[in-house]
């Protein structure tokens, strides 16, 4: 990647041409060639000229050896001088600034024999700090059949993580849900614990979260539970190709009366710009859901995200 301060790249080429012994001997092409790469900024393109120029010169392999030292100390002196710039933008930002996110939005509509509709809506917001990490989503799905709502979910959450090191962190969790055609009118989750980047690459990511959790659960006969649970959660990303991406998210909640499971298993595939479109399908598992519900929902959409 091209540094931001090309001209303090080009001034480390003439510092560190100005520096070599006098009788270096390096050829004039050779000088002009490495000099170029030099004030370029590419500092594997400028490694590479380096190596090119001491294997066809080795007798000046030390004037070489000289030049890239200066190089090399500019460059550590221009990354140290953005991490400072960085850390400054993001410790002055404002409560509603360097976020970002994604909205997620599908509908469908039958007539003629049968009446169906149904729309889709989800929206997740990140903001990245020196240490923390704030995640905020929220999903609405309802559908309805010959003016009868057949589904209705809500689901919003929170959670704040807090980095460790390069791969781990501690997180909090608040969750509410409300479906009331899998048997309850209200789900509220707290949970806290540890979570892992297994794998953080630009073409792969996978993060495990696992930690205690209470939760409240308000069926729709009226009863209500209590009850402490274990949290165990995935997210995971693979960019296959260019516009091609496959995700995993699924978390699940142990418990001796009600355990839960859910997983989303989706492709995106690049439309425009930020524009792309999802293949998707969800499984929501409960083992004693309420009263007339059955175990396990699943769900197959067709629908837009816009990332921002």
């Amino acid at each position: 990647m091209k540094s931001a301060f090309l001209p303090l790249s080009a001034m480390a080429a003439i510092f560190a041409v100005s520096s070599t012994p006098a009788e270096a001997k390096l050829p004039e092409p050779v000088r002009a060639m490495l000099d170029a790469a030099i004030a370029n900024g590419d500092a594997a393109k400028v490694e590479t000229v380096a190596e090119l120029a001491k294997q066809t010169n080795p007798a000046d392999a030390a004037e070489v050896d000289a030049i890239m030292a200066g190089f090399r100390k500019d460059q550590a002196r221009i990354a140290k001088a953005e991490a400072k710039a960085k850390e400054r933008a993001i410790r002055s930002a404002g409560l509603f600034d360097r976020w970002k996110g994604a909205g997620e939005l599908g509908a469908y509509l039958n007539t003629g024999n049968s009446d169906d509709r149904g729309v889709t809506a989800g929206l997740k917001l990140s903001r990245e700090g020196i240490d923390w990490q704030h995640v905020l989503k929220g999903k609405v799905n309802v559908k309805s059949s010959n003016g009868q709502t057949t589904s209705e979910q809500f689901l919003f959450s929170y959670q704040p993580r807090y980095t460790i090191n390069d791969g781990l962190y501690t997180y909090g969790l608040g969750e509410f849900e409300r479906d009331r055609f899998q048997g309850f009118a209200s789900r509220i989750a707290l949970s806290a614990g540890v979570g892992y980047r297994a794998i953080d690459s630009d073409s792969m990511k996978l993060s495990l979260e696992a930690g205690p959790a209470w939760r409240r659960t308000d069926y729709t006969p009226g009863a209500v539970e209590n009850a402490l649970a274990a949290r165990l959660a995935a997210d995971f990303n693979w960019k296959i190709a260019d516009h091609v991406t496959l995700v995993e998210e699924a978390s699940a909640y142990y418990e001796d009366n009600n355990s839960t499971l859910t997983s989303l298993t989706g492709v995106d595939f690049g439309i425009n710009g930020n524009l792309k479109a999802r293949l998707s399908y969800l499984v929501e598992y409960d083992s004693d859901p309420g009263v007339g519900a059955v175990n396990t929902d699943t769900t197959s959409r067709v629908t837009l995200i816009y990332d921002f």
